[in-house]
């Protein structure tokens, strides 16, 4: 069914190439801002005012909750109220004003997400402070560079970081002089960072430093910076983004208009499980809009695998997560399904395609097939707590095939968002009920505007009739530049516009698909230039692979990748072929390789890919792309150039080998 809805509107008309600059598309905004911007809620000025606010409005509503530790076993969620919490932000702040901290100052929180997390950032949104998120997935040589980048002078930080805390002294001694724990501090702790001259505080003692003092709030601007987020880049040292109180309040007033526009506005009933990192800035901002609702925020124990538990327990009415927890979500159906036995799987086959089909047709999720909701899918929808009515995924594509299946089993809206730091992360979103927009990000959000801006090097033309370019951004949700690096922000910032250096396609309804990421291209030795980015996502198609990594340059015609092999298909393969071994063996065999390489070729040839994009060598590894071996930044994308180290030897060998034949 093709709809002829429009979910966005033109405010100013294209502009063709001249002078070298390439051509620029029509700019457009979500159809929900045609006669304007959200105007800015009164009185909401800076963060600072958000918390504020939702205090004197609702004081006793429960805020923030934790699953307290009860004779070994972790208990049911135990809730502080606003009120509650906003006496301890007091007190913390004038304890951070007693250790001689002024407005303006950097404070550097590091740890997982908790409710002292929580009240020290709101410390730093009450005094002025810039809060500085120091995360851990960065490794110590980060942490260390952000706190001599940024002058850190205060930290509060979490028990059982405190040792990685150790590793970044002597250097980071020069600027940073307060330490305090979320929890305790050892004696032994205490001596070795006194050696360096930094005080150290647990979270009661550090509470205490405040308890005789009434110390002002200052003054908060909108155009005052609240955070300074440092974002992982794939490559050099990190960048830190400069978030204004202006780009949170205004991304608050575009949610506000979205999901009001959408019917699904939040409102003081809502519960949110804490578990995405506050440090990045798509759970910072939807905690924001949290607190801006009066609503709740649960806090997970910090385990993946306790995660299902953990919802269960605090029943979410909201779930954002990150492709990788929904794609377990959808891997444990599979497996679930399968294990039920013929008819189970029969019904539930039957169901879903029933449900798909009117989906597909018109209908909104809960009218779809209100029968199969209610024999077959509210186990689904149990197994998220029961509650929830809005899964939100950001940070990375999410593949096609789950986003459908859990739209349809999840009786839930299922929701992709796309933005970045630089623009204060909500830049799109799909809408509810609109089973059209499965596999973009749908249209902007009704507080910015968008464009394409052509790409000639890659044959991207924002002005042809399937307008594909990068991705530019205008508005007041954008960043205010990269601290200390005027030169890297004159790059992305030009006449106002946020160059995200991602390539996307307008769809028909206005909704964006990202096809393409703007840098990694590469040029083979025939002259061939080579998308990548788009290439995986195509490769990533085939369902017996669970990543793939494509590696080509100039001095080779061909290209060749190392796969991530899916352990279940690949044992299936072996055992109908007879091929014995366990996983690590059979990810070294010949056959396996050949199977699987015919499988991407397949896949070629129904996607009409040149010839020059087919692989012509694999290499398996059974073990994941991962963090660890520094292979993937914090948000799962791929660190191109150490992956490129780390897998030197074994391309080589492919490439000899093909050049040999």
């Amino acid at each position: 069914m093709t709809s002829s809805k429009k979910f966005i509107v033109e405010v100013e008309p294209a502009v063709e190439a001249k002078d070298g600059r390439p051509s620029m598309g029509p700019v457009y905004r979500s159809v929900f801002a045609k006669d304007g911007f959200p105007p800015p809620i009164d009185g909401l000025d800076s963060c600072w005012d958000v918390f504020r606010l939702s205090v004197e409005k609702y004081p006793d509503n429960r805020m923030l909750g934790t699953r307290e530790l009860v004779n070994g076993k972790h208990g049911p969620y135990v809730w502080l109220t606003y009120k509650q919490v906003y006496d301890k932000v007091i007190q913390v702040g004038n304890a951070i004003r007693a250790c001689g901290v002024e407005p303006g100052g950097r404070c550097g929180i590091y740890g997982a997400n908790c409710a002292e997390w929580v009240m020290s950032m709101e410390a730093c949104n009450a005094l002025g402070l810039y809060c500085v998120p120091l995360y851990d997935t960065l490794g110590a040589g980060a942490v260390e560079f952000i706190i001599c980048h940024a002058e850190v002078t205060i930290a509060f930080i979490e028990e059982k970081k405190i040792p990685e805390l150790l590793k970044t002294f002597p250097a980071a001694g020069e600027y940073l002089k307060t330490i305090v724990s979320f929890g305790k501090v050892t004696p032994e702790q205490k001596e070795q960072f006194q050696n360096f001259g930094v005080a150290t505080h647990s979270w009661d003692e550090f509470l205490s430093l405040g308890d005789d003092k009434n110390f002002e709030l200052p003054l908060k601007k909108k155009s005052d910076i609240c955070t300074i987020m440092y974002t992982s880049g794939t490559t050099g040292d990190p960048k830190g983004v400069l978030i204004s109180n202006n780009s949170i309040v205004t991304l608050i007033a575009g949610v506000r208009r979205l999901l009001g526009s959408a019917n699904e506005s939040l409102d003081t009933n809502d519960v949110y499980l804490s578990f995405l990192p506050l440090a990045h800035i798509f759970d910072r901002v939807i905690e924001e809009c949290f607190i801006n609702h009066g609503a709740s925020i649960g806090f997970w124990r910090g385990d993946v695998k306790l995660l299902i538990e953990d919802i269960g327990e605090l029943k979410p009415t909201i779930f954002c997560a990150v492709p990788r927890v929904l794609d377990r979500i959808y891997s444990g159906l599979q497996q679930k399904i399968a294990a039920g036995g013929f008819l189970k799987r029969n019904l539930f086959n039957l169901a879903y395609t029933y449900k798909l089909k009117n989906m597909k047709s018109g209908f909104k999720h809960s009218e779809a097939s209100p029968l199969s909701d209610k024999i077959v899918f509210s186990k689904v929808k149990q197994g998220l707590g029961g509650n929830v009515r809005i899964i939100l995924s950001g940070a990375a594509p999410l593949a096609p095939h789950v986003e459908a299946y859990l739209k349809v089993v999840a009786c839930s809206h299922v929701l992709q968002g796309y933005g970045l730091t630089e623009t204060c992360a909500g830049t799109f979103v799909s809408l509810p009920n609109e089973i059209d927009m499965l596999g973009t990000v749908g249209p902007p959000v009704p507080n910015l505007d968008a464009r394409l801006e052509s790409v000639p090097e890659m044959n991207y033309d924002a002005l042809s009739s399937k307008p594909q370019g990068e991705i530019c951004i205008r508005g007041d949700v954008l960043f205010s530049g990269y601290y200390k690096r005027e030169d890297l922000t004159k790059e992305v910032l030009v006449d106002g516009w946020f160059h995200t250096g991602d390539i996307g396609e307008w769809q028909p309804d206005g909704s964006m698909k990202i096809i393409d990421r703007k840098k990694n291209i590469f040029k083979l030795s025939q002259g061939e230039y080579v998308a990548v980015e788009n290439l995986e996502n195509v490769y990533g198609l085939v369902s017996d692979i669970d990543a793939v990594w494509i590696y080509g340059n100039s001095f080779e015609s061909c290209l060749v990748a190392v796969v991530n092999p899916n352990k279940q298909a690949v044992e299936r393969y072996a055992a109908t072929h007879n091929i014995s071994g366990d996983f690590e063996s059979l990810c070294e065999n010949p056959k396996i390789k050949e199977y699987l390489l015919g499988e991407l070729a397949k896949i070629g040839k129904e996607k009409k890919l040149k010839g020059f994009e087919f692989v012509k060598a694999v290499h398996l590894d059974p073990v994941p792309f991962d963090m660890e071996r520094d292979l993937l930044t914090p948000t799962f994308k791929k660190k191109r150039p150490q992956m490129l180290k780390h897998y030197q030897d074994v391309i080589d060998n492919m490439y000899k080998t093909i050049n040999k034949k």
